[in-house]
């Protein structure tokens, strides 16, 4: 297997990772200002200023699915790219909160997108050795992109006065020009052109660069076969374990409380004492600590498999959760509190983080794998976005002492390791066409 060329292709698909982190993440720093500016209300705020992206990523999850197969996983991925740059470009010149919302919206589009059509792409080109870690360099790109926001915030405070705001969002627009260029080099996904586009010769070359000519012929065989045992709809009876697995690992990723800690990170410091400057900086050791702890479960996920890793990460979660409420219903200090959300931001990223993306990839079949993942994707953005939506109500009806919301988070994934325990299968070392659950 040419593992050099599908490590290159991955790594250009994945770079809409960097895209989803830097894009959800960018709008912590200019959450603040942008209220000040144009006076908005906590529920107005929290609806249409910080989660109208997640909104769109909603929608960009539920029907990424659509140009995935009926365009391909290629043109979808440049669509996606589109997308974040016209929404970098018109958030950081728009003129009202109302204007600003809609290229949120648009940038919300393609994190959905990106969610359905990257995983499923990266998935179809590896192996059953490495899938697993290739698949897991999209969430490695999320967390790289989710550091660089923070840092960039961090730069950019005070630069253009009272507008700094602008800088953040619109400096998005320079890694979006990167990605469009490297997606025009990688080919079409193989599996996609023998099952949907029906070009089985151009697909027959570019395995031949994969597998250096090698049993090409009985994997194209492998390939339709597994098809045609599974070309049904993706909500008959024979997916039904699929889909409730593919559900509950979205619903309990946003229940364990990460994005309310993301994109509130800077405010929730705030609250415990840290100063704008410094919650900003401790922000980006959230960031670094998030970065690090997923090359951590890279390098473990197709060594020790999935349900190793959200033992890890359910545990983490739990301890650090129930402390970070600790710390602010009995007044703790700030640096301890740091130190548990830093805990907490580890945990996910060496469970759920590392997990979530390559799970849904792989355990639906070829036939609705791209519906499966939107399916998957579309759950977990919705609970996104509720849950962003409504942080901004919850703080300020709870004050300056939201612990009790981390003990909600905390039994959440009391529940999690239960599912882990009772319900999730092992999927590792095993062939997308061979997938048995």
């Amino acid at each position: 297997m040419n593992k050099k060329k599908i490590f290159l292709w991955s790594i250009s698909v994945a770079l809409s990772g960097f895209l989803f982190g830097f894009d959800t993440v960018v709008i912590s720093g200019a959450n603040l200002p942008i209220r000040e500016l144009w006076n908005t209300s906590p529920l107005f705020h929290g609806v249409f200023i910080m989660s109208m992206a997640l909104w769109g990523t909603v929608i960009g999850a539920l029907l990424g699915s659509y140009p995935c197969d009926k365009l391909g996983r290629k043109k979808t991925l440049l669509i996606i790219g589109l997308l974040f740059l016209i929404s970098a470009l018109g958030s950081a010149f728009a003129w009202d909160p109302y204007s600003f919302s809609f290229f949120r919206f648009i940038g919300g589009l393609g994190v959905g997108a990106s969610s359905v059509a990257s995983p499923t792409y990266i998935s179809e080109i590896s192996s059953k050795e490495n899938r697993g870690r290739l698949v897991a360099l999209y969430q490695f790109n999320i967390v790289l992109g989710i550091l660089i926001a923070y840092f960039s915030n961090y730069v950019l405070q005070g630069f253009g006065g009272s507008m700094d705001w602008r800088y953040m969002l619109g400096v998005e627009a320079i890694p979006s020009i990167f990605f469009l260029l490297s997606i025009i080099k990688i080919p079409e996904s193989p599996r996609w052109l023998i099952l949907f586009a029906q070009k089985e010769d151009k697909a027959e070359k570019i395995l031949n660069i994969m597998y250096s000519g090698r049993g090409i012929k009985q994997k194209i065989e492998e390939i339709k076969l597994g098809f045609k045992q599974n070309n049904q709809s993706l909500f008959s009876e024979n997916f039904s374990k699929q889909l409730k697995l593919a559900f509950l690992i979205s619903f309990f990723n946003q229940l364990s409380g990460i994005n309310f800690v993301l994109y509130y990170a800077p405010q929730i410091l705030e609250s415990a004492g840290f100063g704008t400057s410094d919650s900003l900086m401790s922000s980006i050791s959230i960031g670094f600590i998030n970065l690090v702890f997923t090359l951590v479960g890279v390098r473990l996920i197709d060594s020790f498999g999935r349900k190793f890793l959200m033992y890890i990460g359910s545990i983490g979660y739990i301890v650090g959760l129930i402390s970070i409420g600790s710390c602010f219903l009995f007044n703790l200090s700030s640096d301890t509190l740091l130190i548990f959300i830093l805990l907490f931001i580890a945990s996910h990223a060496v469970g759920q983080g590392a997990v979530i993306w390559v799970f849904i990839s792989e355990i639906f079949p070829n036939s609705v794998r791209a519906k499966g993942q939107s399916f998957g994707a579309g759950v977990h953005w919705v609970f996104a976005a509720l849950i962003t939506a409504l942080t901004p109500l919850v703080i300020d009806l709870l004050g300056n002492n939201p612990g009790i919301i981390f003990y909600f988070f905390g039994g959440m994934m009391v529940i999690q390791l239960l599912f882990v325990y009772l319900i999730m299968p092992e999927t590792r070392k095993t062939s997308l066409e061979r997938m048995k659950l």
